[in-house]
């Protein structure tokens, strides 16, 4: 189990070797997929110029390759995760001085970005030669990385079988993109090639306007809700299940994914650091640490004064608290795991509401103040940095829980569990019991208080409860004071306590405040997260996306042809596709009409520039004919 009894493995694909020859055909093909996208109109600008500098994904469009994406992610993080402790951080530079290992780790940070760019940029030119491309780079990548720990899957770093583990989530969203890219490039010859005008999720954005348009029919249900039925609700609330109509964003996918990478990473590191040498601890003790600890009273004795051949007993009992640590330690790992992965299920659900309440443009549902839903420079730097706040706040919550609940889980073994299983060090029941007369008479203040006020203070006239008595409750008031003292004491710690464990839970949930509401912009988290349902809400709006897709599939001015009041009725064209019920009559044209126009006008993202809009026809569709006087 020491790290010094494991040899070093030196793979034979090694890892200098590795990233010397992949990162030059990762630049290569950077260069190849950049030669492929050619712009019609070439402009002066390096970004917009052909050939163009490749962007890894549109994050303000509905990304139909999320999962592609979700998985490089899983890979940039998992590596970053790697490098905190490698001694190395750049593979093809070998012993670092402990002076330089800094700035390159710094240096790194921006390395694998890089490294790992071709396999996102793949995807993003959808073309056959892409995919092909990424086939070949997700092959060699998963290849390489099987290869080596095939080859040495021990090592002496921390735990023998860490940098396994470790690599665990790079090996498995390699496999994910090695099975994605071939299925692209399959389905990019059996699918017809789309248009050139296609805007990319398109289909989404009008199936949502579909769902908005459509005709709701409210059901009412009499039957009252058992105790039953209320808790599956609850439980429900934890488990995001899509709805017909709705796409989360690829940001929130990307914050929970490399959230969840990060709940691994660190509880794996909490476990290899923490178990593995309390077991080395368990099997090396001796006679000798027996008897210092029952001479300090921590192991209890029969017998402190005997021999060591008598301490056989002593020495199960140290091995059994021992375990017992264990035990607590991996309880207390577990249940933080679930409760953040739990809470980040339940952020899904959250984001999801909100961001229909920002279409529709009910802002007070979401703030708690007015606020202009258009996009600044602090909300910009807020939305770019909203996946990576989401991944720190996770790792950082799970950390707190662990150490929360594994001191209640050892104090409440010890001080309870341990002294009722072996009858000794029974000191908290000791003190309990010493202490009845004052915990009867704090119980005994509380229950009169209670009863007093609802049968003597409280008199019912009229289906309305007044005061009566007032005298005696001034009496009452006056006499149990020093005793609600001591009880606001007891409701004090429990206050801190119920503050530190709702904290600690929730702090990996973005979308509540842990402050008050009057300072809910000191907290960090909470207000990128705003900023961030601000830019969505303004840029993503999906409902204008629908409108600028079926602007786009009206003919264009250089085709001369008149249009028909039918060829531009969206409302009609999305509630009714099928070409048999597009003669639809008068009223329902006008109801799909004035649907469409009142979603339009409730859009966040044209309230700041409908007076400009409607004093311009310009702007506002009309465009000027120089045919006609």
């Amino acid at each position: 189990m020491f790290p010094s009894v494991i040899p070093a493995c030196a793979p034979t694909i090694p890892d200098g070797l590795y990233h010397s020859c992949m990162a030059p055909v990762s630049l290569a093909v950077l260069i190849v997929l950049s030669l492929l996208v050619k712009h019609k109109s070439p402009r002066k600008s390096c970004w917009n110029g052909a050939p163009g500098l490749l962007s890894p994904v549109n994050f303000l469009e509905a990304e139909e390759h999320w999962g592609l994406v979700a998985a490089v992610f899983g890979i940039l993080f998992s590596s970053v995760c790697v490098l905190v402790l490698d001694p190395d951080p750049l593979p093809f530079i070998a012993s670092s001085s402990p002076r330089t290992r800094e700035y390159w780790k710094i240096m790194a940070l921006f390395y694998y970005p890089a490294f790992y760019y071709p396999l996102i940029a793949c995807a993003t030119i959808r073309h056959r030669a892409g995919y092909f491309i990424g086939s070949l780079l997700s092959w060699g990548h998963c290849v390489v990385h099987i290869w080596q720990k095939v080859d040495c899957p021990q090592s002496p770093k921390i735990y023998r079988y860490y940098s396994l583990l470790s690599y665990g989530p790079i090996i498995l969203c390699l496999v994910v993109l090695s099975i994605w890219y071939p299925r692209l490039l399959i389905r990019s010859f059996t699918q017809e090639k789309p248009a050139a005008r296609e805007v990319v999720g398109s289909s989404y954005y009008t199936a949502y306007l579909k769902t908005v348009l459509a005709k709701r029919t409210h059901t009412r249900s009499t039957r009252k809700a058992n105790l039953l039925s209320r808790a599956q609700m609850y439980l429900s609330s934890y488990i995001y299940t899509p709805q017909e109509g709705f796409q989360v964003p690829l940001k929130l996918v990307l914050s929970v994914t490399t959230a969840m990478v990060a709940v691994y990473q660190v509880a794996l590191l909490l476990f290899v650091v923490f178990i593995p040498n309390v077991q080395i601890v368990r099997a090396g003790m001796t006679k000798d640490v027996i008897i210092l600890l029952v001479q300090f009273g921590i192991i209890p004795s029969e017998n402190p004064g005997g021999l060591p051949g008598d301490m056989e007993q002593e020495l199960n009992t140290a091995r059994h608290y021992l375990w017992s640590l264990e035990v607590c330690y991996v309880c207390s790992l577990v249940l933080s795991c679930l409760l953040t992965l739990s809470m980040l299920m339940r952020s899904l659900g959250t984001h999801r509401a909100n961001l229909k309440a920002l279409y529709r443009g009910a802002v007070l549902d979401v703030f708690s103040c007015v606020r202009m839903l258009r996009p600044s420079q602090q909300a910009l730097v807020c939305w770019v940095s909203f996946a990576s706040f989401q991944t720190a706040f996770a790792c950082l919550g799970l950390l707190t829980q662990q150490v929360i609940f594994f001191v209640c889980t050892v104090g409440f073994s010890f001080l309870v569990v341990i002294p009722l299983q072996m009858g000794t060090n029974m000191h908290l029941f000791k003190i309990m019991e010493n202490m009845w007369p004052f915990w009867l008479t704090l119980v005994l203040a509380v229950v009169l208080q209670n009863l007093l006020s609802h049968f003597c203070f409280l008199k019912k006239h009229h289906l309305q409860k007044e005061l009566t008595h007032r005298r005696a409750l001034c009496i009452m008031t006056y006499l149990l004071f020093p005793i609600n003292v001591l009880v606001g004491v007891l409701a004090g710690v429990w206050r801190m306590v119920i503050s530190a464990l709702y904290n600690a839970v929730h702090f990996c949930q973005l979308d509540i405040s842990l402050l008050n509401r009057g300072v809910e912009a000191f907290d960090p988290g909470y207000r990128t997260y705003c900023h961030y349902l601000k830019v969505e809400a303004s840029q993503s709006h999906p409902v204008m996306k629908a409108f600028c897709v079926l602007l786009l599939q009206l003919p264009g001015p250089e085709r001369h042809t008149r249009l028909r009041p039918t060829d531009v009725e969206e409302g009609i064209q999305l509630m009714q596709p099928v070409k048999g019920l597009l003669k639809a009559s008068r009223s329902k044209q006008m109801r799909a009409r004035w649907g469409l126009a009142y979603t339009l006008l409730n859009n966040p993202s044209l309230l700041a520039c409908r007076k400009a809009v409607l004093s311009d026809p310009t702007a506002n569709g009309t465009q000027s004919c120089p045919d006609k006087p």
